[in-house]
């Protein structure tokens, strides 16, 4: 059930009316989330529905037991057998092959004979992202930083509530909790902006399909490709990940202001990050901040090994991604990028005090973009191989030039659904539009107009593949 779907509009409306209208009780808005977002996720493949309660009630059970306990030991125990439960599923659904399809590799490099894997496992939608969710609530528990519920219905409602279910932003317990127990209705200032942020979103989405195409062309290719046709692949799909997944947050917070629930932003304009430590500060901040409280800081942070911890950080957030080598070397290409902008800042502090000239700023914004989109080359590509073709085709001019007038105007069109991506996100969220009503409603109906005209309802979302 995707957002760009009829489908979607008539469950939305629906629950909507239900939500507000029908039932009246705490208790019965509780049950309805819940049973709601379980149709939604159910929806795309209803085996997987079980997976999703068991995560959340074993958890729950768990962090009751772990705040009743005055037993250090006892408690640590039973969050050992959180993170090993959690954990354990996620390695057995998304990086099982991944696993037994290395070590085949392995083995058979060492010159040691054995089958190679065949089984293949279906990966439930949504899975890392209510995974790192339910989780954290028994390491916020196990802390003293949140307290656990004695009752599972606003737990299971808040892990399983559908607007960020499927592909974030990843939602602390502490964030939706205390909002599930006021159940309060939406102010006009919400309304305006939940509907601003679903047309934004959709509009996003649909410039996100059109980007696509090129960036496929791209990616799929088998042979040496030019520079000019690698730069605008490359490109294509530093436009559609942005516009796609912070689309999809757009929608998922929009969505959730209509039901009177404030989910925090996932994106501040990514592509205007001066250095990769902005960059980290402003792209899938529900991840980066998630990977620093429950993984960083744990490890050390910046007290102990503070670049190992980085390096360490930043190579499960990518293996977090998905199950494939690329992924791996992306997380650690921004983890080498991370340590060695901290070294440039320590040695030359001058370059990011706030005293900056506004041209070195841009400088410092396009190299910053720059390697960004190299990042994801590696991030893109099926594998290593094809990544370093793609990164020489565009670092390495071709014998014969690809230069020509569709080429070039590809190009142009790229450069501009980037802008434009990047444009309607700024107005929404960074400009005075939403409290201007003879402003704000004109833009909702031509960003609804133009995904209703151009886009390609049903186009599944990038995200919902991690």
């Amino acid at each position: 059930m995707l957002f760009n779907t009829a489908l979607f509009g008539v469950f939305f409306l629906v629950f909507f009316v239900a939500f507000h209208f029908v039932a009246r009780s705490r208790g019965a808005k509780l049950w309805l989330v819940t049973g709601g977002s379980l149709v939604f996720y159910g929806a795309w493949d209803v085996r997987f529905v079980p997976l999703l309660l068991g995560t959340a009630l074993l958890d729950f059970w768990l962090a009751r037991e772990i705040g009743r306990s005055q037993d250090e030991r006892q408690r640590r125990l039973l969050l050992v057998v959180s993170l090993t439960a959690n954990l354990g599923v996620l390695a057995l659904f998304k990086y099982a092959r991944f696993f037994a399809d290395s070590a085949h590799g392995l083995l058979t490099l060492l010159g040691v004979a054995v089958p190679e894997p065949t089984f293949s496992l279906v990966l439930p939608a949504g899975i890392s992202f209510y995974t790192f969710q339910s989780m954290s609530y028994t390491v916020d528990v196990y802390r003293g930083e949140l307290k656990a519920r004695e009752r599972p219905e606003e737990f299971v409602a808040a892990v399983s509530f559908f607007p960020h279910l499927v592909a974030g932003p990843i939602i602390r317990a502490s964030v939706l909790l205390p909002q599930f127990e006021r159940m309060e209705p939406p102010r006009w200032v919400q309304v305006q902006r939940g509907y601003l942020l679903i047309a934004v979103g959709l509009f996003k989405k649909t410039v996100a399909d059109l980007l696509a195409p090129v960036a496929d062309g791209l990616f799929g290719s088998v042979g040496p490709v030019g520079a000019l046709e690698s730069w605008t692949g490359a490109l294509a799909f530093t436009g559609q990940i942005y516009a796609d997944f912070s689309g999809y947050t757009d929608i998922a917070i929009g969505v959730a202001l209509l039901l009177g629930f404030e989910l925090p932003p996932n994106f501040n304009l990514p592509y205007l990050a001066t250095s990769p430590v902005d960059f980290w500060r402003r792209w899938h901040l529900s991840l980066s901040t998630w990977l620093r409280d429950y993984l960083y800081i744990p490890l050390g942070g910046n007290r102990n090994g503070r670049y190992r911890n980085l390096l360490l950080t930043m190579l499960l957030g990518g293996l977090w991604h998905g199950a494939n080598w690329t992924f791996v070397f992306w997380g650690a290409y921004h983890g080498l990028l991370l340590v060695a902008s901290h070294l440039l800042a320590a040695r030359f502090p001058g370059l990011s005090g706030a005293a900056t000239p506004a041209g070195l700023h841009w400088v410092k914004r396009a190299g910053t973009f720059y390697l960004v989109v190299l990042g994801w080359v590696l991030f893109r590509a099926e594998t290593l191989t094809s990544a370093l073709q793609v990164l020489r085709g565009m670092h390495v001019p071709a014998v014969t030039s690809d230069v020509t007038y569709a080429s070039v105007l590809t190009l142009v069109l790229v450069g501009a659904g980037l802008v434009v991506c990047h444009g309607v996100s700024a107005l929404a969220e960074h400009t005075g539009l939403r409290q201007r009503p003879v402003l704000l409603w004109p833009a909702v109906a031509t960003c609804m107009a133009v995904a209703m005209v151009i886009g390609t309802p049903g186009q599944s979302f990038i995200y919902f593949q991690f």
